[in-house]
């Protein structure tokens, strides 16, 4: 595999839309993707019924060095309730919400998705 950013950033959009796909087969509906604030990024906003779902994805061939789980620290957390509180005030939206990750082993077509709903708090 290439370490060139435009091949990974090519492989991280690809993973996204799988991603976007394989929850709307679940019920969500797609909102946005890649909406980019300052200071963050929000890979997936989707709608649960009536609930807005931030939805952060994350990728990794092997567990080896970990789960993909895992990559979503303290620090990453702060920047998607940052992220996600810019992106509600720009829309001047009012409803209920949740932080979810979508975590991905694999590579095409042999992925693995583990979906943590409500994964984390905004408090």
């Amino acid at each position: 595999m290439s370490n060139n950013p435009q091949t990974a950033r090519y492989r991280g959009a690809a993973i996204e839309r799988l991603a976007a796909q394989w929850l709307q087969q679940h019920g969500l509906r797609l909102v946005t993707n890649n909406h980019h604030v300052k200071g963050g990024e929000l890979d997936l906003v989707m709608y649960d019924q009536d609930i807005l779902v931030f939805v952060e994805v994350k990728h990794r061939a092997t567990t080896r060095h970990g789960h993909p789980l895992e990559m979503v620290n303290a620090q990453k957390r702060r920047r998607l309730i940052r992220a996600a509180s810019l992106y509600i005030a720009r829309h001047n939206l009012s409803c209920p919400c949740r932080f979810d990750i979508l975590a991905i082993t694999g590579t095409p077509p042999t992925l693995e998705f583990h979906w943590e709903q409500a994964a984390f708090d905004a408090y």
